[in-house]
């Protein structure tokens, strides 16, 4: 079995490859590794480790010429490579389309011109909206709000239209907020993370009563190979955490944890068109494939706190010294 894996120098690609080469996926024991991922901001080479089963490409998931260089001989992608901060799609959408509906389309073409016959779309719940009470099912309309969410439900899109055109066995899924180690320090936790332990002020948007649903990576990875695995073509799989928390909740427990000062609390002007609320019903995947969030929510944050503040040079490198109103909870 050999996986071309884009974006996995990335936060969650990097730990599906990392969960797979430590052994940690049934019958992918021995499966070879390729990584395509062009190292942009949010990604670090040493996110990956140097590995016998794998090989790294520096590259753009846009390039079709290198695309279909790499894809024969391969199984399957499992494409993760996406730009994904909600607040610089709304400062300049460029390269949100690009690689995020371009990128795509690139790949599933590849696939088709050379035979691999296994795509694996990572989604976001993003594309849906916003929805005020209930939780959306994967036949709940697209009606996407930020320029981020428009270029992934745009490319779920495409990766249909080569299901139902070319008859690729592609799948899709789409997660709830991620959280966890390595994760860049632009988003929600790992920046306010890394900004109290600094004894820096938080941004907080608006009234802070934003509500998200949350999902360790960890167990977001697992449910991503379970798709890739025994999911359906042409299906969607919606991966829920269980845990919902407002932006308000979330802050005042990271300040517990870290026994920050409580006036570190700044609200923020509120973004443009911030969805106030996401939650999936993930009862398919569920029913379908087995699938249960194995991570404490409470457990899993603890967790990852200490991972930061155990882990300095780490996020430092990575570029803390985020502006200080520029946070993403998705």
């Amino acid at each position: 079995m050999r996986l071309l894996v884009t974006g996995a120098a990335g936060f969650i690609g990097s730990c599906y490859v990392r969960t797979m080469l430590d052994g940690g996926y049934p019958g992918y024991e021995d499966a070879r590794v390729t990584v395509l991922d062009r190292l942009t901001y949010a990604g670090r080479r040493d996110n990956i480790p140097a590995h016998p089963r794998l090989d790294f490409v520096h590259g753009d998931i846009a390039d079709a010429a290198l695309v279909r260089e790499l894809l024969p001989g391969h199984d399957a992608v499992v494409h993760f490579a996406a730009e994904s901060h909600v607040d610089r799609s709304v400062t300049d959408g460029a390269d949100f389309m690009t690689t995020n509906v371009t990128g795509t389309q690139t790949l599933l073409q590849a696939c088709v011109t050379t035979g691999v016959a296994r795509f694996l779309h990572v989604s976001t719940d993003e594309v849906y909206g916003s929805i005020d009470t209930g939780t959306w099912t994967e036949d709940s309309p697209l009606l996407p709000n930020s320029p981020y969410a428009a270029s992934k439900a745009a490319s779920d899109l495409v990766v249909r239209a080569y299901w139902k055109t070319h008859g690729l066995d592609a799948s899709i899924t789409r997660c709830s907020n991620n959280y966890g180690p390595r994760q860049y320090p632009e988003k929600l936790i790992p920046l306010f993370v890394t900004r109290l332990l600094r004894g820096r002020p938080v941004p907080l948007y608006g009234d802070g009563l934003n509500r998200r649903e949350w999902l360790h990576v960890e167990d977001h990875c697992q449910a991503v190979h379970l798709v890739l695995t025994g999911g359906r073509a042409g299906r969607v799989y919606n991966i829920g955490g269980g845990t919902e928390r407002t932006n308000a909740e979330l802050t005042e427990r990271l300040v517990k944890l870290l026994d920050a000062d409580p006036g570190l609390i700044r609200h923020v002007a509120d973004r443009k068109a911030h969805d106030r609320r996401y939650a999936l019903d993930d009862t398919r995947i569920r029913s379908e494939l087995g699938y249960r969030p194995r991570k404490d929510f409470d457990q899993g944050l603890a967790e990852t706190v200490a991972w930061y503040r155990d882990n300095p040079e780490w996020w430092r490198l990575a570029g803390a010294a985020e502006p200080f109103t520029r946070h993403g909870a998705g």
